[in-house]
């Protein structure tokens, strides 16, 4: 599989003066900014890094999610084959749009429940996100329609 850099996404209460602290911290301006959202692409240490408006509720305070971004949809198949293999719940999203890209991805929690995507970009997107999350979840993070039971907490 084609790492191309790690991803982490953070919830903060305002985006906007969130934005400074971490230009300043990542020595980069960010490479997308909308409203309640910001896409940093860190060169050094390489990590594709996004700050998301909204509550720190479910039990893991600013953390939103984390993932894998890969270069490829078949990279992304490639790591759900794997985690299935592995006796693990992998939940597609394919050709979706989240975080202002449209986007084929899959969702896995760890045993706390943490959630993780492995996910490919394929074009910017003027819009935030497709469709709502079904278990009603304020980022991209969830699982597909019909699946809530097994992801939200």
């Amino acid at each position: 599989m084609a790492v191309l850099r790690p991803h982490l996404a953070l919830n903060v209460s305002d985006v906007e003066r969130a934005i400074p602290f971490y230009a300043a911290l990542f020595g980069t301006e960010p490479e997308k900014v909308k409203p309640g959202y910001a896409k940093f692409s860190v060169t050094e240490p390489a990590i594709n890094f996004t700050l998301n408006e909204g509550g720190r509720a479910g039990g893991l305070g600013a953390f939103n999610h984390a993932g894998i971004q890969v270069a490829s949809t078949e990279d992304v198949l490639a790591a759900k084959e794997r985690l299935v293999a592995a006796g693990l719940a992998a939940f597609d999203e394919m050709d979706t749009t989240c975080c202002y890209a449209r986007q084929d991805k899959i969702w896995v929690r760890d045993p706390d429940g943490t959630p993780w995507e492995v996910f490919a970009t394929h074009e910017d997107s003027a819009t935030e996100r497709g469709q709502e999350c079904a278990c009603g979840a304020t980022s991209c993070a969830c699982a597909v329609e019909g699946t809530e039971h097994l992801c939200c907490a």
